[in-house]
């Protein structure tokens, strides 16, 4: 007879790695307001917990990684324009592509923050990212 009373550890449990999966979309959730830093530790966690999580948990950790990894190389390339703008807008010419990148690098920050809550409500409800 097996003791219920216990958590599963073993590896191969449907569970396995899902309380990672939740601190990881909530940290991302919570990187806006921690300008950015909260999110690196959720990065981490995701990474941590990667090697033992199994079924619909491990494909939320893939989505939090490849989430991360995406923004972060899009935040890079928008910031890249940003200064280009910057540097152009001394000639007036730049000020309406500054506009252009700031706009876009908030659109960015705003579809992190969604896709993260929309991630974290998928794992609530036992369904796969999206």
């Amino acid at each position: 007879m097996s003791d219920t009373s216990q958590p599963r550890l073993a590896p191969g449990h449907e569970a396995e790695g899902k309380p990672a999966a939740l601190i990881a979309w909530g940290l991302y959730i919570l990187s806006i307001p921690s300008a950015n830093v909260l999110v690196l530790v959720g990065l981490v966690v995701a990474y941590a917990a990667r090697g033992s999580a199994t079924g619909l948990p491990r494909q939320h950790i893939e989505a939090q990684i490849a989430l991360f990894w995406s923004v972060f190389w899009w935040t890079i390339a928008t910031w890249v324009l940003i200064v280009i703008s910057a540097f152009a807008s001394i000639v007036l010419i730049g000020i309406p592509f500054l506009l252009l990148f700031l706009a876009l690098w908030f659109l960015l920050s705003v579809w992190f923050t969604v896709k993260s809550v929309l991630g974290l409500l998928a794992l609530l409800g036992d369904r796969p990212p999206a």
